[in-house]
């Protein structure tokens, strides 16, 4: 990544994924600040998958090595803790850090905190595209697959998996707030 003095136009390539992910993040900006404690914690079926408070107070997500069959539907919790976790070990791995396990990410505990940690991902997303050239874009990076890929691939790969993640938070937002007024 670059050590710019002066800001410079974004190449094409970096322009469409700044552009990519300003769309996602406004549509992020429709549904998370709506989000409540209850609709986070709201189970949309019996088989599905949360976040739980554990005896020590932490929150951790419902986990499996094997994708389960049939796959549980998601809390909106577990949709932001999956979020916060992959986004922040992509992140991680660009700058060159350990990603962290699943493990080592807890979810925040309420909806403001996921909120305001989701927020603050987005503000250090913003700046690492506006902080790439081209010839970073060719970057091998092996992360969230084993093998290494150019980073452009990450990039794209992350700006979709927000837009799916964004999509079914949103989903479950409003299909929680249809069952809350239907009573």
């Amino acid at each position: 990544m670059n050590d710019k003095t002066a800001p410079t136009t974004p190449s094409p390539q970096i322009h469409t994924l700044q552009w990519q992910f300003g769309l996602i993040w406004r549509l992020a900006q429709y549904h998370l600040p709506s989000l409540t404690d209850d609709a986070c914690l709201w189970e949309p079926s019996p088989h599905s998958w949360t976040v739980r408070r554990g005896a020590e107070g932490t929150w951790h997500p419902d986990w499996a090595d094997v994708e389960p069959d049939p796959i549980p539907t998601a809390t909106i919790g577990w949709i932001t803790w999956h979020l916060l976790w992959w986004w922040t070990g992509l992140l991680a791995a660009i700058r060159e850090e350990r990603p962290p396990t699943h493990h080592e990410i807890p979810w925040p505990g309420s909806a403001e905190a996921i909120v305001q940690r989701l927020e603050s991902l987005a503000a250090d997303w913003s700046a690492l595209l506006a902080d790439l050239d081209d010839a970073d874009l060719d970057r091998p990076l092996a992360h969230p697959w084993p093998e290494p890929r150019p980073l452009r691939i990450a990039l794209a790969w992350a700006n979709a998996e927000l837009m799916k993640n964004v999509a079914e938070i949103g989903y479950i937002r409003l299909l929680y707030a249809a069952t809350e007024r239907a009573g």
